[in-house]
């Protein structure tokens, strides 16, 4: 059975273009499109991944990822996380670091990324996860 990526986003562009990719590499991808109920849907259908994007238009990534490591159904959950925004990602990496126990499935890759990084991340994790 695939595992299935779930993709959170606000850029329709790169939801495709992921969507395109994982897909190529037989994953189950499904893509939210805005922050809002975000968290509702991983808690509704959790994924074996969550790429999760930390700008978004209508929420905070970060707390996205603060609500999903608040509830039991979706505090394991890997979670990759990336951005353009340097220093939201370099507090991201602090945070971790200052919490290992509570987000060590969390990884943070920048954009813009190399295709072949994403995908040997996104292996690692789900094999981990």
């Amino acid at each position: 059975m695939a595992r299935h990526i779930l993709v959170i986003d606000d850029n329709e562009y790169l939801l495709y273009l992921l969507r395109s990719v994982l897909e190529g590499e037989h994953y189950q991808v499904s893509v939210v499109g805005r922050g809002a109920g975000a968290h509702e849907r991983v808690q509704e259908n959790p994924p074996d991944l969550i790429i999760l994007d930390l700008k978004l238009g209508d929420a905070s990534g970060l707390d996205i990822l603060e609500a999903l490591r608040s509830h039991e159904i979706t505090a394991t959950i890997p979670v990759l996380i990336y951005s353009a925004a340097i220093l939201e990602a370099e507090s991201v990496t602090k945070l971790i670091a200052g919490n290992p126990a509570r987000y060590r499935s969390v990884s943070v890759l920048r954009k813009p990324f190399d295709v072949d990084v994403l995908l040997e991340r996104v292996g690692r994790m789900v094999e981990a996860g």
